[in-house]
């Protein structure tokens, strides 16, 4: 998992190397801020359609997936003027049951915008940033059934 920026107050990465949650929300914290909202997806041991799901592997366009995540960031602070700080990291390769895949941490003043931001990265994240995963389950290997068509950032 790599650094955030010096200067950055967005901790953007695509990355094979394991994520820490507690990085990112220590990380995020701030005197000025009173909310810290943390969205952790991890591996589940099913998905549609698929049961005895073993493990993921994300494939990611990795540089189409920063320039993504950063308009999400811009994004979520143009509608939330009052983030602090913001963490949006997700991982590549093979991930067994209970890894976690990808994480959002949002820091505000208040409690609302921390977790309507939070909401909106997670969701405009799942919804326009290009990452494909391969599922193994008890039935074999196949990329999973959830697909869809990478959106542009409204």
């Amino acid at each position: 998992m790599g650094e955030p920026l010096d200067d950055s107050d967005d901790w953007i990465d695509v990355t094979d190397g394991a994520l820490s949650v507690d990085r990112a929300l220590d990380w995020a914290s701030l005197p000025s801020c009173g909310a810290v909202v943390t969205f952790s997806g991890t591996v589940r041991d099913h998905s549609t359609g698929r049961t005895g799901v073993t493990a993921l592997e994300y494939e990611v366009f990795a540089e189409e997936a920063v320039t993504r995540l950063a308009t999400v960031a811009s994004s979520a602070r143009a509608r939330w003027t009052d983030i602090g700080r913001l963490v949006l990291l997700h991982r590549t390769g093979r991930l067994v049951v209970g890894e976690t895949s990808v994480v959002v941490v949002v820091s505000t003043p208040h409690r609302d915008e921390a977790f309507a931001a939070a909401r909106y990265c997670i969701d405009t994240l799942k919804r326009t940033v290009p990452v494909w995963k391969r599922e193994t389950w008890s039935g074999g290997t196949d990329w999973g059934l959830c697909a869809h068509d990478i959106e542009d950032i409204a």
